[in-house]
């Protein structure tokens, strides 16, 4: 445990030398938060009008929405890029060599993936809370709960994609690509009601929605269905394959 902490510490401080992208992972989700608060605002569904935002005010909506794309950004942009960037460096090389194990480098992983994550979170609901005037959770540590089950089902998977990919700019580009298609079709961008039916279709494919819905269950008292055992399930899967692809060089 204690080789784990201080390889989680290295990681840290090796993480935080690649300013762009964590100034990246943290600040675009604030930044659409912004920008859909200004345009929704946050008046709910009036009785007799088309349901959106799952029948709750548009600021209730994206606040734990946005908690699960906070942990999205870190996981899926950001770790994957590190963790490639790392292999090209020589760095995991170097851990192999000092009979560091794979186990240890993906929980240290994981560990710096919860730093960034909480900090990112608060950030959000800070800054949230000194614009909008939106609902808070019944239950914080239903809530903590929830988001310690999504970042470790998202650090899974973002530990999978470094373990696959070859290259930091490859891992970089297709986070970005998975992370801004998570945005628009995971219930973090456009009301899912006023999506065409092809979309909403879709949305049961990504991971994101799943993590709204499990965060929005917890925060707002509205029904997960099965999304709580299908994220279970994306993180179940994704932390086997990321060990057995993962590669020192």
């Amino acid at each position: 445990m204690g080789v784990l902490f201080r390889l989680a510490w290295l990681e840290l401080k090796l993480f935080l030398r690649e300013p762009l992208t964590v100034v990246f992972s943290l600040a675009l989700p604030l930044i659409f938060l912004f920008v859909l608060g200004g345009v929704f605002g946050n008046e709910p569904t009036q009785p007799g009008d088309e349901i959106v935002y799952r029948g709750v005010g548009g600021m209730n909506y994206y606040v734990p929405a946005y908690l699960g794309l906070v942990v999205a950004s870190v996981c899926v942009m950001s770790i994957p890029a590190h963790l490639a960037g790392n292999r090209e460096r020589g760095v995991l090389k170097r851990y192999h060599a000092s009979s560091v194990g794979v186990v240890a480098v993906a929980g240290a992983e994981v560990v710096v993936a919860f730093v960034l994550s909480t900090v990112s979170a608060v950030i959000l609901l800070i800054a949230a809370a000194l614009a909008y005037d939106f609902e808070w959770p019944d239950s914080v540590p239903g809530v903590i709960g929830v988001f310690v089950f999504i970042t470790a089902g998202f650090a899974a998977f973002g530990i999978l994609l470094g373990s696959v990919l070859p290259t930091a700019r490859a891992a970089q580009a297709i986070g970005m690509v998975i992370w801004f298609v998570m945005l628009f079709l995971g219930g973090a961008g456009p009301p899912p009601e006023v999506m065409t039916g092809a979309m909403q279709t879709m949305l049961d494919l990504i991971p994101l929605w799943h993590a709204v819905k499990v965060m929005q269950d917890a925060w707002l008292g509205l029904d997960a269905g099965l999304s709580w055992l299908v994220f279970a399930g994306i993180g179940a899967v994704s932390a086997p394959l990321g060990l057995y692809f993962f590669r020192w060089e």
